[in-house]
């Protein structure tokens, strides 16, 4: 990060940022803007803040995979021919730069975003930043490599096979692999159309968080990007329920890299997660289709006829894929969508009732002679656990474990459905030791995505540590902050099964003590569905001058009155009981 706060710090900051860029491997970039520019861009950044302006990102440097334009620089895709200058910033650049993020170069990649290797690409062999006689991962190599030689504080890489999570395990830094459409796609040279996702690579998930937080929303000029979906969990529940493959399905790997991967399972359950055990075959038969059958079409549809008509410079694995690509029939392509289907319908029905699975990023860590001796097959196997994810739409986020001798480095990665993100993002802070009550606020530089969400005030039963605090976890429900009511609410008591209070407007109130919750519309309306009179939902003022919708109730003088205690959990500490009003 680039410290803006006087002009010598940020001077001092560039400086050295370029000599560790000098230092590193070249193969990294294929271009890095002049440092008088970066240093014109610091400045104006610096200006925008002395002005007033809220910039989150302010200073922290990035660079992007060679396939997604910035205006005025080019655009190769890893193949030279195909170089051209880009006109404006793809969108998702265009939202960094405004939140101000300062720019640093264009990074290498296995041409045309093909290839989980880092090796297709005639700009060099990308190596990993822990290992230089093994690969970096890609098609995102100079993405992942660039954060784990700690050039930048974070980078953009794509994914449609794996690129954005195989390059953070390879390198030892953090993978975001969002849901399909949350990250605008124009401006990306596509790869799989239908399959393809902007990604982000950091070395710190609260750097990654915050970008994504800056990035995700629909784009009016790419009709595929989405909005968050009404159902969108907001966090994962504080004893979640992982699904893990059995042993036969991870028969690709290797003794040290199984136990490895068990030993982050271990993990999970010591933080008080439920492990499930399911046969991952079918979501790797899914796997194979993506280059084994009619969706590799795709591929020819974004580059088969640039590398027809420019053999020079093509990998000579890339230009393989685009070739058997070009002859695949229209039946095909059919098939291969219809197998998709229902292999997405067959995930969700095995997942139903868990949080996330759990799966190691790669089998391998394959050193760069190894995949020069046989290219095509290594870098399926690097593939195993990633290709399917994409294709069942579904999200991830990938964590590095390390080195693991005899295997290079290991990594996991949390896997969700469409629009549970967060729960991913949750997940992989517990298991780093991030603390999950930092997630919460929406303004912190934590693992908060800023989900459309409703906020809802809660002042008993719901509350974190009470009986019915389980439901809003089940809902996806996230605690946002600690919050008082204005001064005109008393709390009664309401009596049942599970007793819970309701605050109600009165002239001689006092400021009540409660949780400000977030959660989707969908888990809202559920939560309206389990409300019994006389409780109900009402608009409540807090004692910051803001309102927000809150347990309430019609005023009902049977009820036991309450407010003396000062609070629903100082009531549950006192023995006394209070007589009806």
């Amino acid at each position: 990060m680039i410290d803006l706060t006087s002009p010598a710090s940020a001077s001092a900051g560039i400086s050295a940022l370029f000599s560790a860029i000098d230092a590193a491997p070249a193969s990294i970039w294929i271009t890095v803007r002049d440092e008088a520019a970066v240093r014109a861009d610091a400045d104006a950044v610096a200006e925008r803040i002395a002005a007033g302006e809220h910039l989150p990102l302010a200073g922290l440097t990035f660079a992007v995979k060679d396939n997604i334009d910035v205006a005025g620089l080019p655009t190769t895709a890893g193949h030279p021919a195909f170089s051209r200058l880009a006109d404006r910033d793809a969108t998702v650049v265009e939202r960094l730069l405004s939140a101000g993020a300062i720019l640093i170069g264009k990074t290498n990649m296995d041409q045309f975003a093909t290839g989980l290797v880092g090796t297709r690409s005639p700009y060099g062999v990308v190596t990993s930043a822990l290992d230089p006689e093994r690969v970096a991962g890609g098609s995102s190599s100079g993405s992942g490599a660039a954060v784990g030689h700690a050039l930048v504080d974070f980078s953009l890489g794509t994914d449609t096979a794996g690129s954005g999570r195989v390059p953070a395990a390879f390198n030892g830094v953090l993978g975001i692999k969002p849901t399909l459409g949350l990250l605008p796609l124009d401006g990306v040279v596509p790869a799989s159309p239908s399959y393809d996702t902007v990604s982000v690579f950091a070395a710190e998930l609260s750097i990654a968080a915050l970008v994504m937080r800056e990035v995700v929303g629909p784009s009016p000029t790419d009709p595929k990007s989405r909005s968050w979906s009404a159902a969108a969990r907001h966090a994962a529940p504080s004893r979640p329920t992982i699904a893990v493959p059995d042993r036969v399905s991870l028969a690709s790997l290797s003794p040290a890299a199984l136990s490895a991967f068990d030993t982050a399972v271990a993990r999970l359950e010591a933080l008080g997660a439920h492990v499930r055990t399911i046969d991952l075959a079918p979501f790797l038969a899914t796997a194979g289709l993506l280059y084994g059958g009619g969706l590799v079409s795709e591929r020819a549809w974004s580059y088969g006829e640039f590398l027809a008509q420019h053999p020079e410079s093509a990998d000579p694995s890339v230009a393989t894929i685009a070739g058997a690509a070009m002859t695949v029939e229209g039946v095909a392509v059919i098939d291969a969508q219809q197998a998709v289907a229902r292999a997405k319908l067959h995930a969700e029905n095995v997942l139903a009732g868990t949080d996330a699975l759990l799966i190691p990023t790669a089998p391998i860590h394959p050193t760069v002679a190894e995949v020069a001796a046989d290219p095509i097959r290594l870098n399926s196997t690097v593939g195993t656990f990633t290709n399917f994810v994409n294709l069942m739409d579904m999200a991830a986020v990938a964590v590095p474990l390390g080195v693991v001798p005899g295997v290079g480095a290991f990594g996991v990665s949390f896997v969700v459905p469409a629009f549970h993100d967060q729960a991913a993002l949750d997940l992989a802070a517990r298991f780093l030791d991030e603390d999950p009550a930092t997630t919460a606020a929406p303004d912190a530089a934590a693992t908060g995505y800023d989900v459309d969400g409703v906020e809802v005030a809660v002042f008993g039963a719901h509350m974190i540590g009470e009986p019915l605090n389980p439901q809003l976890q089940a809902l996806g429900a996230r605690f946002v902050r600690s919050i008082r009511t204005a001064a005109h609410f008393r709390m009664l008591l309401v009596e049942g099964e599970v007793e819970r209070p309701a605050v109600v407007r009165s002239t001689d109130g006092a400021e009540l003590p409660g949780e400000l919750w977030r959660m989707s519309p969908l888990a809202l309306v559920s939560l309206l569905q389990s409300i019994a009179a006389p409780l109900a939902f009402g608009q409540i003022e807090l004692a910051d001058g803001s309102s927000t919708i809150g347990f309430t109730a019609s005023v009902d003088l049977t009820q036991p009155d309450i407010t003396e205690y000062g609070g629903w959990r100082a009531f549950r500490a006192s023995s006394t009981i209070p007589a009806a009003v």
